[in-house]
Protein backbone atom coordinates (compact mmCIF):
# COMPACT_ATOMS: atom_id res chain seq x y z
CA UNK A 1 0.00 0.00 0.00
CA UNK A 2 2.83 2.66 0.67
CA UNK A 3 5.55 2.59 -1.65
CA UNK A 4 9.14 2.49 -1.12
CA UNK A 5 10.80 4.72 -3.55
CA UNK A 6 14.92 4.14 -4.85
CA UNK A 7 17.16 6.96 -3.67
CA UNK A 8 20.35 5.88 -5.03
CA UNK A 9 19.87 2.23 -3.25
CA UNK A 10 18.13 3.56 0.01
CA UNK A 11 14.06 2.83 0.20
CA UNK A 12 12.28 6.17 1.24
CA UNK A 13 8.49 6.65 1.84
CA UNK A 14 6.90 9.74 0.43
CA UNK A 15 5.49 12.22 3.06
CA UNK A 16 2.74 13.66 0.43
CA UNK A 17 1.41 9.55 -0.13
CA UNK A 18 1.70 8.91 3.54
CA UNK A 19 -0.17 11.82 5.16
CA UNK A 20 -3.17 11.40 2.06
CA UNK A 21 -3.29 7.19 2.98
CA UNK A 22 -3.94 8.14 6.56
CA UNK A 23 -6.63 10.33 5.79
CA UNK A 24 -7.93 7.69 3.48
CA UNK A 25 -8.33 5.59 6.40
CA UNK A 26 -8.78 7.66 9.75
CA UNK A 27 -12.43 6.79 10.15
CA UNK A 28 -11.52 3.12 9.82
CA UNK A 29 -8.76 3.23 12.13
CA UNK A 30 -10.64 5.32 14.94
CA UNK A 31 -13.87 3.56 14.82
CA UNK A 32 -12.70 -0.14 15.28
CA UNK A 33 -13.22 -1.99 17.92
CA UNK A 34 -12.01 -3.71 20.71
CA UNK A 35 -10.04 -0.47 20.75
CA UNK A 36 -8.95 1.60 17.69
CA UNK A 37 -6.70 -0.32 14.97
CA UNK A 38 -6.33 -1.64 11.62
CA UNK A 39 -5.67 -4.34 9.34
CA UNK A 40 -3.56 -3.63 6.55
CA UNK A 41 -2.37 -6.49 3.76
CA UNK A 42 0.03 -5.83 1.11
CA UNK A 43 1.29 -2.50 3.62
CA UNK A 44 4.65 -3.23 1.67
CA UNK A 45 6.42 -4.85 -1.01
CA UNK A 46 6.42 -8.68 -0.68
CA UNK A 47 9.70 -8.82 -2.47
CA UNK A 48 11.33 -6.38 0.20
CA UNK A 49 10.03 -8.04 3.20
CA UNK A 50 11.22 -11.52 1.41
CA UNK A 51 14.77 -9.67 1.18
CA UNK A 52 14.28 -8.60 5.32
CA UNK A 53 13.80 -11.76 6.12
CA UNK A 54 17.01 -12.63 4.45
CA UNK A 55 18.66 -10.13 6.87
CA UNK A 56 17.52 -12.07 10.29
CA UNK A 57 20.15 -12.73 12.59
CA UNK A 58 20.34 -16.26 13.63
CA UNK A 59 18.71 -17.60 16.30
CA UNK A 60 21.97 -19.75 17.85
CA UNK A 61 23.10 -19.29 21.32
CA UNK A 62 20.69 -15.79 21.57
CA UNK A 63 18.64 -15.69 24.60
CA UNK A 64 15.05 -15.96 24.15
CA UNK A 65 11.66 -15.14 26.54
CA UNK A 66 11.23 -18.67 28.87
CA UNK A 67 8.10 -18.20 31.15
CA UNK A 68 4.62 -19.41 31.32
CA UNK A 69 3.51 -15.78 30.19
CA UNK A 70 5.83 -16.04 27.11
CA UNK A 71 7.80 -18.59 25.43
CA UNK A 72 10.72 -19.28 22.92
CA UNK A 73 10.03 -15.87 21.66
CA UNK A 74 13.28 -13.54 20.14
CA UNK A 75 14.00 -10.32 19.85
CA UNK A 76 16.70 -8.14 17.84
CA UNK A 77 17.53 -4.84 17.28
CA UNK A 78 17.61 -3.49 13.60
CA UNK A 79 21.58 -2.91 14.79
CA UNK A 80 21.79 -6.82 15.54
CA UNK A 81 21.40 -7.51 11.61
CA UNK A 82 24.31 -7.22 8.86
CA UNK A 83 21.76 -6.22 6.16
CA UNK A 84 21.65 -2.72 4.94
CA UNK A 85 18.20 -2.96 3.74
CA UNK A 86 17.06 -3.98 7.30
CA UNK A 87 18.36 -1.00 8.52
CA UNK A 88 16.95 0.67 5.95
CA UNK A 89 13.25 -0.38 6.46
CA UNK A 90 13.41 0.37 9.88
CA UNK A 91 14.85 4.13 9.56
CA UNK A 92 11.83 4.86 7.16
CA UNK A 93 9.32 3.45 9.81
CA UNK A 94 11.08 5.93 12.46
CA UNK A 95 10.93 8.44 10.01
CA UNK A 96 8.95 11.63 9.68
CA UNK A 97 6.74 10.94 6.42
CA UNK A 98 5.69 7.36 8.12
CA UNK A 99 4.61 9.58 11.93
CA UNK A 100 2.78 11.65 9.16
CA UNK A 101 1.08 8.43 7.94
CA UNK A 102 0.52 7.39 11.64
CA UNK A 103 -0.66 10.80 13.22
CA UNK A 104 -3.11 11.27 10.11
CA UNK A 105 -4.84 8.08 10.41
CA UNK A 106 -5.04 7.75 13.99
CA UNK A 107 -5.31 11.82 14.90
CA UNK A 108 -2.79 11.71 17.40
CA UNK A 109 -0.42 14.44 16.96
CA UNK A 110 2.89 14.81 17.88
CA UNK A 111 4.28 11.43 17.27
CA UNK A 112 7.68 10.33 18.19
CA UNK A 113 9.57 7.59 17.11
CA UNK A 114 12.05 4.72 19.43
CA UNK A 115 15.40 5.12 18.07
CA UNK A 116 16.24 2.61 20.98
CA UNK A 117 13.79 0.33 19.31
CA UNK A 118 13.15 -1.08 23.35
CA UNK A 119 11.12 -3.95 22.92
CA UNK A 120 10.94 -3.70 18.90
CA UNK A 121 12.78 -4.92 16.35
CA UNK A 122 12.37 -8.42 14.79
CA UNK A 123 10.71 -10.80 16.78
CA UNK A 124 10.59 -14.23 16.02
CA UNK A 125 8.71 -17.07 17.85
CA UNK A 126 9.76 -20.74 17.37
CA UNK A 127 7.37 -24.09 17.37
CA UNK A 128 5.67 -24.13 21.14
CA UNK A 129 6.59 -20.64 21.89
CA UNK A 130 3.38 -18.00 22.67
CA UNK A 131 2.85 -14.19 23.82
CA UNK A 132 0.00 -14.53 26.12
CA UNK A 133 -2.75 -11.56 26.57
CA UNK A 134 -1.13 -9.10 27.79
CA UNK A 135 -1.47 -4.81 27.51
CA UNK A 136 2.29 -3.17 27.26
CA UNK A 137 4.72 -1.27 28.99
CA UNK A 138 3.76 2.09 29.31
CA UNK A 139 6.54 4.69 29.56
CA UNK A 140 9.44 4.89 27.72
CA UNK A 141 12.43 4.83 30.24
CA UNK A 142 15.08 6.38 28.46
CA UNK A 143 12.93 8.82 26.26
CA UNK A 144 10.30 9.50 29.46
CA UNK A 145 7.59 9.50 26.76
CA UNK A 146 4.00 8.00 26.78
CA UNK A 147 3.68 4.70 24.62
CA UNK A 148 0.60 5.05 22.22
CA UNK A 149 0.99 2.97 19.13
CA UNK A 150 2.04 -0.35 18.00
CA UNK A 151 3.02 -1.21 14.60
CA UNK A 152 3.49 -4.99 13.40
CA UNK A 153 4.40 -6.36 10.18
CA UNK A 154 4.11 -10.09 9.50
CA UNK A 155 6.53 -12.23 7.33
CA UNK A 156 5.52 -15.17 7.33
CA UNK A 157 4.92 -16.99 3.58
CA UNK A 158 2.38 -19.84 3.25
CA UNK A 159 1.09 -19.69 6.88
CA UNK A 160 -1.07 -22.28 7.34
CA UNK A 161 -4.09 -21.47 9.68
CA UNK A 162 -3.29 -24.57 11.64
CA UNK A 163 0.42 -23.35 12.36
CA UNK A 164 -1.59 -20.65 14.65
CA UNK A 165 0.21 -17.44 16.25
CA UNK A 166 -2.43 -15.81 15.26
CA UNK A 167 -3.10 -11.73 17.00
CA UNK A 168 -6.06 -11.86 19.08
CA UNK A 169 -7.28 -8.38 20.02
CA UNK A 170 -9.73 -8.64 23.24
CA UNK A 171 -11.83 -6.42 24.99
CA UNK A 172 -11.30 -4.52 27.57
CA UNK A 173 -12.97 -7.15 30.14
CA UNK A 174 -10.81 -9.74 29.30
CA UNK A 175 -14.16 -11.55 28.36
CA UNK A 176 -13.95 -12.14 24.48
CA UNK A 177 -11.24 -12.32 21.69
CA UNK A 178 -12.58 -9.78 19.67
CA UNK A 179 -10.30 -9.98 16.22
CA UNK A 180 -7.89 -12.71 14.81
CA UNK A 181 -5.58 -11.44 12.85
CA UNK A 182 -3.16 -14.32 10.61
CA UNK A 183 0.21 -13.12 10.46
CA UNK A 184 0.98 -13.52 6.54
CA UNK A 185 3.46 -11.73 4.68
CA UNK A 186 2.78 -8.32 4.30
CA UNK A 187 0.14 -7.88 6.34
CA UNK A 188 0.32 -5.08 8.87
CA UNK A 189 -1.54 -4.20 11.98
CA UNK A 190 -1.65 -1.00 13.92
CA UNK A 191 -3.64 -0.28 16.88
CA UNK A 192 -3.66 1.91 19.90
CA UNK A 193 -1.49 1.10 23.29
CA UNK A 194 -3.76 1.81 26.55
CA UNK A 195 -3.29 0.21 30.09
CA UNK A 196 -6.64 -2.13 28.59
CA UNK A 197 -5.43 -2.56 25.35
CA UNK A 198 -5.34 -6.30 25.42
CA UNK A 199 -3.68 -8.35 22.60
CA UNK A 200 -1.12 -11.75 21.92
CA UNK A 201 -1.01 -14.94 20.47
CA UNK A 202 -1.47 -17.06 23.68
CA UNK A 203 -1.82 -20.44 22.38
CA UNK A 204 1.50 -22.56 21.29
CA UNK A 205 2.96 -22.37 17.76
CA UNK A 206 2.10 -25.78 15.89
CA UNK A 207 4.01 -24.68 12.98
CA UNK A 208 6.48 -27.73 11.64
CA UNK A 209 10.03 -27.46 13.38
CA UNK A 210 11.87 -25.62 10.99
CA UNK A 211 9.50 -23.26 10.59
CA UNK A 212 9.07 -19.72 13.22
CA UNK A 213 6.50 -17.00 13.47
CA UNK A 214 7.91 -13.83 12.25
CA UNK A 215 7.52 -9.78 12.59
CA UNK A 216 8.99 -6.15 12.30
CA UNK A 217 7.75 -4.01 15.08
CA UNK A 218 8.05 -0.37 16.06
CA UNK A 219 6.32 1.46 18.68
CA UNK A 220 5.28 5.77 18.91
CA UNK A 221 4.93 8.02 21.86
CA UNK A 222 4.08 11.01 22.35
CA UNK A 223 5.56 13.65 25.27
CA UNK A 224 3.74 13.43 28.17
CA UNK A 225 3.02 16.62 30.54
CA UNK A 226 3.69 15.23 33.65
CA UNK A 227 5.13 11.29 33.37
CA UNK A 228 5.60 10.61 37.19
CA UNK A 229 1.90 11.32 37.38
CA UNK A 230 1.52 8.60 35.25
CA UNK A 231 1.00 5.30 36.65
CA UNK A 232 4.10 3.02 35.71
CA UNK A 233 3.76 -0.47 33.72
CA UNK A 234 5.36 -3.02 32.96
CA UNK A 235 4.03 -5.49 30.43
CA UNK A 236 0.92 -6.88 32.22
CA UNK A 237 -0.12 -10.58 31.46
CA UNK A 238 -4.11 -10.90 31.66
CA UNK A 239 -5.78 -14.67 32.45
CA UNK A 240 -8.31 -15.66 29.49
CA UNK A 241 -11.51 -17.29 30.78
CA UNK A 242 -11.72 -20.63 31.28
CA UNK A 243 -7.89 -21.18 29.71
CA UNK A 244 -5.07 -22.44 31.91
CA UNK A 245 -3.05 -19.25 31.80
CA UNK A 246 -1.27 -18.31 34.80
CA UNK A 247 -1.67 -15.22 36.76
CA UNK A 248 1.64 -13.21 36.46
CA UNK A 249 2.20 -12.68 40.31
CA UNK A 250 5.55 -10.95 39.61
CA UNK A 251 4.30 -8.28 37.38
CA UNK A 252 1.34 -7.72 39.88
CA UNK A 253 3.93 -7.12 42.68
CA UNK A 254 6.00 -4.88 40.65
CA UNK A 255 2.61 -2.81 40.25
CA UNK A 256 1.55 -2.93 43.23
CA UNK A 257 4.62 -1.26 44.58
CA UNK A 258 5.10 1.73 42.15
CA UNK A 259 0.99 2.73 43.05
CA UNK A 260 1.27 2.47 46.74
CA UNK A 261 4.93 2.67 47.56
CA UNK A 262 6.91 6.31 48.46
CA UNK A 263 9.31 6.54 45.45
CA UNK A 264 12.94 6.67 47.62
CA UNK A 265 11.39 3.27 49.10
CA UNK A 266 10.48 1.31 45.93
CA UNK A 267 14.17 -0.12 45.45
CA UNK A 268 14.44 -1.61 48.83
CA UNK A 269 10.40 -3.00 48.27
CA UNK A 270 11.05 -4.16 45.04
CA UNK A 271 14.05 -6.08 46.35
CA UNK A 272 12.14 -7.62 49.51
CA UNK A 273 9.00 -8.65 47.18
CA UNK A 274 11.77 -9.98 44.66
Amino acid sequence: MLHLSNFDGYLAFDEQECRSEGRRLASQYQSAHPFPHIVIDDFLDADVLRRVLEGYPTTEGRKFFDRDQERLKFQFRPQESSSGLVRNIFAELNSQAFLGFLEEMTGISGLLSDPYFEGGGLHETKRGGHLGVHADFNLHGEMATERRLNLLVYLNEDWDPEYGGQLELWDREMKECVVKVEPIIGRAVIFSTALDSYHGHPDPLNCPPERSRRSMATYYYTAAENVAALPKRSTSFQVRPGSRDKADWQIRRYHFVNDWVPPKLQRIAHRLLG
